[in-house]
């Protein structure tokens, strides 16, 4: 069974192809991309309403560098630095920490997970919608 294309994919072989993506395209992408990624945000900054400093250190990137072009959820590590540990990779479950600080004397606790759950709910319309967008400013720019 061959693998499904996703929106992604398709902006990766655009920005392949062309490398660096013309301006006129990036800046009539950009906007459909961000829309497609502002629901996650919003579920993602909704799973972490538990906290006061993640929901608001939570930022959506855009980026057609050539690596990892798409959308991107991250959060800001200086104003929640705890955010990664209580994540834990999306896995729920304990992690360890010392006691403020104290390193001969261990806790654990429970994880967290806020961003991983959002953007995996909103995978399939955030793929379709970068699909779409790539398809129309493709056919727009006559590739």
């Amino acid at each position: 069974m061959a693998k499904q294309q996703s929106g992604t994919d398709d902006l990766r072989r655009l920005v392949r192809d062309l490398g660096k993506l013309p301006a006129e395209v990036r800046k009539e992408l950009r906007p459909t991309l961000r829309k497609a990624g502002v629901r996650a945000r919003t579920r993602a900054k909704g799973n972490a309403s538990w906290s006061r400093r993640i929901p608001g250190a939570i930022r959506l990137q855009v980026s057609f560098a050539k690596r990892r072009p798409g959308v991107a959820l991250r959060v800001d590590q200086q104003r929640a630095p705890h955010a990664r540990a209580l994540e834990n990779l999306g896995k729920p479950g304990f992690f360890r920490h010392p006691f403020f600080g104290d390193r001969e004397q261990w806790v654990s606790q429970r994880a967290r997970p806020f961003l991983f759950s959002a953007a995996q709910e909103e995978w399939r319309s955030i793929n379709a919608d970068i699909a779409a967008a790539v398809f129309t400013a493709a056919r727009k720019h006559g590739f």
